[in-house]
């Protein structure tokens, strides 16, 4: 026991003592290279080949060969196990992060934003905590990117306020709000002053300058022109099963609460849809349209079905 004690304290000094490893990375004149590999063998009591044997080579051929000592030995990690791969990944993580902090992005928390090597952003933005941006997305001047939210492949104008929102191949123009929990599919177009709120879904719908889709609603193949106010519940109903098919909402409407616009359709300018309609022919400008059933009221009802 006090053998082995002694084995392991004489252990640990050695190692304590080391401060320099092979990285493993090399750089070499092919030819030399080439002609230093036909000499390698494998006479070692592994019967490996061994790379490094290269470096004897050519220093006993009269070639030069010198070790550089890496700046930031984070450089040389390997990444060999899940681990390793969650270490090496925090590290480019916070490498990204403090770049952007350093040219003026405000990150609240830089352990809790991750953004891709591709983003870019204009001046006095600010990162909240649970933000993913990824593919080439690009982030306008004095934009707030709030909690929860993932941009992927989205340009997003200055101005705008963004939080919980997820945005695929997106087109978010100055001055727009978005969120909390919406969902901006590829070719959602939000013209500015666009509004989009509360689990509302666009996909491949350009939302007029300053209109609002404020709760609950799926906008889906839609064009909505300027000052357009969507009631909350609204549904495009651009799938008929085989087919998709367009909607197009003019300018200065309204449309009331649990709408359902069966495409294709088109509602005009200066219009006014009452809530719980179902649309399925064109409305003119400046029209009234109703599509409810009947209302229905049977007085008594509850007494004359009691036992």
């Amino acid at each position: 026991m006090v053998e082995r004690i002694v084995e392991q304290k004489d252990c640990d000094e050695v190692q304590d003592a080391i401060t320099e490893c092979n990285s493993g990375f090399y750089c070499f004149d092919a030819s030399m290279l080439f002609d230093a590999l036909a000499k390698v063998d494998s006479n070692n009591s592994q019967n490996e080949f061994y790379l490094t044997d290269v470096i004897q080579i050519a220093r006993e051929s009269g070639r030069a060969a010198i070790g550089v000592k890496a700046e930031d030995a984070d450089e040389c990690l390997g990444v060999n196990t899940r681990i390793q791969l969650a270490e090496a990944t925090k590290i480019l993580q916070l490498r990204i992060n403090h770049a952007h902090m350093l040219d003026g992005v405000t990150i609240v928390d830089p352990n809790q934003a991750w953004i891709g090597p591709d983003v870019v952003f204009e001046n006095d933005i600010e990162i909240w905590p649970q933000t993913f941006l990824a593919g080439r997305t690009h982030i306008g001047e004095g934009t707030v990117i709030g909690y929860n939210s993932r941009l992927i492949d989205t340009e997003v104008g200055a101005q705008c306020n963004i939080y919980e929102t997820v945005a695929v191949d997106a087109v978010i123009e100055d001055g727009c709000v978005c969120g909390p929990r919406a969902y901006l599919r590829p070719g959602a177009h939000l013209c500015k002053g666009a509004k989009v709120g509360t689990h509302v879904e666009i996909k491949k719908s350009v939302v007029g300058p300053g209109s609002k889709v404020p709760h609950l609603s799926y906008i889906g193949d839609a064009t909505i022109g300027e000052g357009v106010n969507i009631g909350a519940g609204t549904i495009t109903c651009n799938y008929d099963g085989v087919n998709k098919h367009a909607t197009v909402i003019g300018d200065n409407t309204f449309i009331g609460s649990d709408t359902m616009l069966v495409a294709p359709v088109s509602v005009g300018s200066d219009v006014v849809v009452g809530a719980g309609s179902v649309i399925t022919d064109d409305v003119p400008d400046g029209a009234l349209a109703l599509g409810r059933a009947h209302q229905v009221v049977k007085e008594g009802y509850k007494e004359s079905h009691e036992a």
